[in-house]
């Protein structure tokens, strides 16, 4: 008789940042102490991110766990955007989020990130502090300088947070290694610079794959297959199960 797979349980959780109440699902397999992976969404994006969704199912499926959450004003967690929403402010909610899941005891101590657009500025920049062992990145920025705003239709450049907040991570890469750097190079938002920046600035092991004709959002489903095979492969190779 053929075993079937442990089925993976998805957990609600309610946790603070600052003054905040942040909401976030975690992805966790049937086993003790998986490593875990954690993902920071995008400037107007939220926890329900197909591409995070996704992740987390494939990460699940090679016995890692994946916490999705929604940082402070996205989401079900409900503020002004541009007024709160900077860098430092979506470091804060991703460091609240790994001090919640180190504290729960049925995680490993093996920690990844994946940060999409913008979550992937904060990822690098906080994966000294976390000590993450593995980070993967879907255009991310290297600084909001010649960023081309998303919804710029409807927000407009100037309601943009960075107008009031603008940020340069530069300084926060050196020392940086097992980085997997995903990029399109048709993206209409972070230009592809950015992207071979940060790869020219952080260590071994690190990993740069650019999509032809890929947009921002990764509207093309080989693209979208393509990126989960190589981010849950990177995870796989430098998170180990304790």
């Amino acid at each position: 008789m053929v075993k079937s797979k442990p089925t993976a349980i998805v957990e609600e959780i309610l946790f603070s940042s600052d003054e905040f109440l942040l909401k976030g699902y975690l992805h966790r397999p049937a086993l003790t102490r998986p490593p875990c992976v954690i993902g920071s969404h995008g400037l107007f994006s939220d926890k329900n991110s197909p591409k995070q969704i996704e992740l987390a199912q494939h990460c699940n499926q090679r016995n890692m766990a994946y916490f999705r959450f929604d940082h402070r004003a996205c989401g079900e967690s409900k503020a002004p955007l541009n007024m709160i929403t900077s860098l430092e402010t979506r470091c804060a909610d991703l460091k609240a989020a790994a001090k919640m899941l180190k504290s729960r005891g049925d995680l490993g101590d093996h920690m990844g990130l994946f940060g999409s657009s913008m979550g992937g500025s904060v990822c690098l920049a906080v994966a000294h502090d976390l000590a993450a062992l593995a980070i993967a990145t879907w255009a991310a920025p290297l600084c909001s300088a010649d960023l081309v705003p998303q919804h710029a239709e409807t927000n407009g450049d100037a309601n943009t947070p960075f107008k009031k907040h603008p940020f340069d991570i530069s300084n926060r890469l050196a020392g940086l290694q097992n980085i997997l750097i995903l990029h399109g190079d048709a993206d209409e938002t972070v230009p592809l610079s950015h992207a071979q920046e940060i790869y020219e600035r952080v260590g071994e092991p690190k990993k740069l794959l650019v999509f032809p004709q890929s947009d921002h959002r990764m509207h093309n489903p080989a693209d979208q297959q393509t990126f989960l095979r190589e981010a849950t492969l990177w995870f796989l190779t430098f998170l180990k199960h304790e």
